[in-house]
């Protein structure tokens, strides 16, 4: 576990801003150095000069998360600046939704790009360097209780994170003997600009547009439900307490358990259904190939 944070390295992607800058902050008051990694490089300047006044040492670099060969460079950077990196973020994210057929293909190929793949693109590019110098470290991914529920016309949004939630469970059993944590961030609703996410979207996708974030009827309905959020610097806190506990999954609105629980109601009562289905009489005895839990793979 990482209990000793002091002089080491976090790199965050989507720094300059919300949940990833306040991570940053977090990281940063612990006495770690911090690398803000954002496609806006304004922001991450700025963000840094913010973080500058409260003492906190750290460097913004300019990455696109859906590139893998930009986040290869951010590393580079990153390396440079401070030897080593202990601690990744992968925290960028976009929000694109609407009703069934309404979303544009461009619009799933953003989404999919930055929320998905950009989660692999950073994990595949800093374990081998955090492998490399053998201190140990921790992955954070950023998916969403977007990714436990699925609430409808957010399906493009909740695909990708639920995804995350995977790709995090899985990673979680196989990096542990490496000694590199994994932890996968499910916010609910947090003060951020997720909902104005199109502000920064990349040219091969459309460019800066007004992109429907599928959280709200109307959107203004969905820059209330965002803006009526927590304080992101909560979020970054409960982050650092629950990479220092190495746990799996970060929640930050425990209000919101029962919304999963009626989610896992209806999966047990499917399982029980088939239990007395004749139609699978025949394989009710069948044995399950051994599989690790995600509470297994955590330890």
């Amino acid at each position: 576990m990482m209990q000793d944070l002091r002089g080491k390295t976090a790199f965050i992607t989507g720094g300059g801003s919300g949940i990833g800058l306040s991570m940053a902050r977090a990281f940063g008051k612990a006495g770690m150095n911090v690398v803000l990694a954002d496609i806006d490089h304004k922001a991450a300047q700025a963000a840094a000069e913010q973080l500058a006044s409260e003492q906190v040492k750290s460097t913004p670099v300019v990455c696109d998360v859906a590139d893998r060969a930009s986040v290869r460079t951010a590393a580079l950077e990153a390396v440079a600046a401070y030897g080593k990196v202990h601690i990744v973020c992968n925290n960028a994210g976009v929000a694109a939704g609407g009703p069934f057929g309404t979303v544009r293909e461009r619009d799933w190929d953003w989404i999919v790009d930055v929320n998905l793949k950009g989660v692999v693109y950073g994990a595949e590019t800093f374990v081998p360097l955090i492998k490399s110098h053998g201190e140990g470290g921790h992955i954070v991914n950023t998916a969403s209780m977007a990714g436990m529920i699925s609430p409808p016309g957010l399906e493009p949004y909740c695909a990708t994170k639920y995804a995350v939630v995977a790709l995090s469970e899985g990673w979680a059993g196989q990096l542990a003997p490496l000694g590199i944590g994994v932890s996968v961030l499910c916010p609910g609703f947090v003060r951020t600009r997720i909902h104005e996410s199109g502000r920064a979207r990349q040219d091969k996708y459309g460019g800066v547009a007004d992109v429907d974030p599928g959280v709200g009827a109307t959107r203004e309905e969905a820059a209330q439900n965002v803006l009526s959020g927590i304080d992101p610097d909560i979020v970054g806190n409960r982050v650092l307490e629950a990479v220092r506990n190495n746990e799996l999954y970060i929640f930050t609105h425990p209000a919101m358990k029962p919304f999963a629980e009626a989610r896992f109601q209806m999966i047990l009562a499917a399982f029980d259904a088939a239990a007395n289905s004749p139609a699978l009489a025949s394989v009710r005895d069948h044995n399950p190939v051994t599989m690790l839990t995600p509470k297994e793979a955590a330890k």
